[in-house]
């Protein structure tokens, strides 16, 4: 039998890369999937698409993670045609890397908006439907919160947050048997690398360096481990950060 048969899932910035993957992976476990989508609506539905191609259940809902009635509309529509919301993958996030003197407020608000406060609305509307049995909230984080490397103190800092987050909400959500994890993943190649000039650059390169399976993440090594967290695999796991990073 399927993982996730039977369960309902939200993966937010699910229009391409790690949260692309991730809804489609959720969906060949048999959970009914919204992808959620800012401003990719074009990506969202190829998703949607490959979801409904392959006999899966899927939708697509746009909305801005860190405006709460974007929010409100994205839950409220996922639970209206499913029924029921058991997952919630936080994977929406924005970042930019530069020095201490490209520090904006603009950019602060830009990327702690959409990486923590986002998160938080997501995930307050988000277990307010989940069921008596509970479920499971699953944050993409980044390992970058640790190794902490020069020119990603904006970054870095919404993902330390995550990860503080992640614990204090295990804590606060277990009572009610809402499971709250963290993938930290490594560098991983995905549309967004490739936009941002990573790929190809020494920046790549020195990630390569620094990983001992010698190469860059795809976003089909991060997908399964978040069908690990929404499962009943996991049933045992919460308050955790999980490093999916090739060692990095």
């Amino acid at each position: 039998m399927s993982k996730l048969a039977g369960k309902a899932a939200i993966v937010t910035g699910a229009s391409k890369g790690i949260g692309a993957e991730i809804a489609r992976r959720l969906a060949s476990e048999g959970a009914a999937v919204a992808v959620n989508y800012a401003s990719g609506r074009e990506g969202a539905d190829r998703v949607v698409a490959d979801i409904v191609g392959a006999r899966g259940k899927a939708i697509a809902v746009q909305g801005n993670v860190a405006r709460g009635a974007d929010v409100s509309r994205l839950i409220a529509e996922a639970k209206r045609v499913f029924g029921r919301l058991d997952i919630l993958v936080n994977n929406a996030g924005v970042y930019r890397f530069g020095a201490i003197e490209e520090v904006s407020e603009d950019e602060f608000r830009r990327q702690f908006d959409t990486n923590v406060l986002g998160l938080l609305l997501a995930t307050k509307a988000a277990v307010a439907e989940f069921g008596p049995d509970g479920g499971s909230v699953i944050k993409i984080s980044s390992v970058v919160s640790r190794l902490a490397p020069p020119g990603a103190s904006i970054y870095g800092a919404t993902k330390a947050a995550v990860d503080a987050i992640t614990r204090s909400l295990a804590k606060e959500l277990g009572p009610r048997k809402i499971r709250v994890n963290a993938i930290n993943p490594g560098g991983v190649e995905t549309e967004g690398t490739h936009a941002e000039g990573i790929i190809g650059s020494e920046l790549e390169a020195q990630m390569v360096r620094q990983t001992p399976l010698g190469r860059l993440g795809q976003p089909s090594d991060i997908a399964p481990v978040a069908v690990f967290l929404a499962s009943d695999d996991s049933r045992w796991v919460t308050g955790e950060t999980l490093v999916v990073s090739g060692g990095m």
